[in-house]
């Protein structure tokens, strides 16, 4: 079974942590996973940095921009990775834009995270039709999960249609912005939250963009399996370096 299926079976609020690949230094990529795991967190999003990341707010465009500058690019990312699973045990997820991936060779690209031991693949800008009609069985051949996402703009009608076609669970994006963090939510972000919720989707949710302390942490996972946190981890890393991930996480639960 995937570990992303596994993981969403236990009996807990899930914990997702998003970075980018090569920030803030080039080679921090595995240390940042090791201690991400290490402390606890249930889920590890990693970005790979693109020129034109349209979804992002400027927290992650300037990570990204920084680890393009440092020198990261798919090759060197998946040579990073390669011993990854000797050392890490959960889900791991790549999530990126569709141009890298359609430049690297599609079914390349799922080759090769299939064999460093990738679960899944977040491409915002892939549609759900051409998924279907043409990657959808490369992605199966080699066990990846897509992770969908879905917004307070998307029609009940797409969000079904999107949760027939998931695999494992779907990205809930809290608000029709970009990724950053807030404060708290509020009254349309929680009807939203109970909207979806009364929909009784057969893939659980975890939800994204806005998440940066234990208090939105615990809001945004009241009615939802687990929450994404990015913008504000990757603000700490800024801050702090690498060097005390796990006091960041102690923050959030």
């Amino acid at each position: 079974m995937n570990r992303i299926l596994k993981k969403l079976q236990e009996d807990k609020k899930l914990l997702s942590i998003y970075f980018t690949a090569g920030y803030p230094e080039l080679t921090d990529t595995v240390n940042i996973i090791q201690q991400l795991e290490q402390s606890g967190v249930d889920m590890i999003e990693i970005g790979l940095p693109f020129s034109d990341p349209l979804a992002d707010g400027p927290t992650i465009q300037e990570s990204s921009t920084i680890a393009l500058k440092n020198g990261m690019h798919t090759e060197l990312l998946f040579d990073q990775l390669k011993d990854i699973r000797k050392s890490v045990t959960i889900p791991l997820i790549i999530m990126g834009y569709f141009n890298p991936m359609l430049q690297y060779g599609v079914e390349k690209f799922c080759k090769k995270c299939s064999e460093l031991g990738i679960d899944g693949l977040i491409m915002p800008d892939l549609p759900l039709d051409v998924y279907q009609e043409k990657y959808q069985d490369i992605y199966k051949k080699y066990n990846l999960s897509n992770v969908f996402l879905i917004t307070p703009q998307t029609s009940e009608e797409r969000i079904r249609e999107i949760d027939t076609v998931s695999d494992s669970f779907i990205y809930m994006v809290s608000s029709a912005s970009t990724t950053g963090a807030k404060s708290g939510f509020g009254s349309e972000q929680k009807q939203y939250f109970e909207l979806i919720a009364n929909m009784n989707l057969k893939n659980p949710q975890i939800v994204g963009f806005g998440i940066s302390n234990a208090a939105t942490f615990n809001q945004a996972t009241a009615l939802a399996k687990g929450a994404i946190i990015g913008s504000a981890f990757i603000k700490y890393l800024s801050k702090n370096g690498i060097a005390t991930v796990s006091d960041f996480v102690k923050r959030i639960r």
